[in-house]
């Protein structure tokens, strides 16, 4: 449960951020024949380049990683 008020662009630079590792996740989880590269879409990468600008947060990782963590805490 988020445990911190994130703003509407903080939460969707974590939103996006997620959809991006989840991504990045079912790319590694896929066919294991090494036949493919490896390779992000990059409207997904985009997009979340574009919401950490938007949030003011390019450059300060320190701060984002605390926001994700507070909004979705390890299982």
């Amino acid at each position: 449960m988020p445990t911190a008020v994130l703003t509407d662009r903080e939460r969707t630079a974590v939103q996006a951020y997620l959809r991006l590792m989840h991504t990045v996740r079912a790319a590694f989880d896929g066919p294991p024949d090494g036949g493919r590269p490896f390779l992000v879409p990059p409207a997904v990468l985009a997009e979340a380049e574009a919401a950490l600008a938007g949030a003011g947060l390019v450059g300060n990782e320190e701060e984002f990683f605390r926001l994700l963590h507070d909004w979705c805490p390890p299982a």
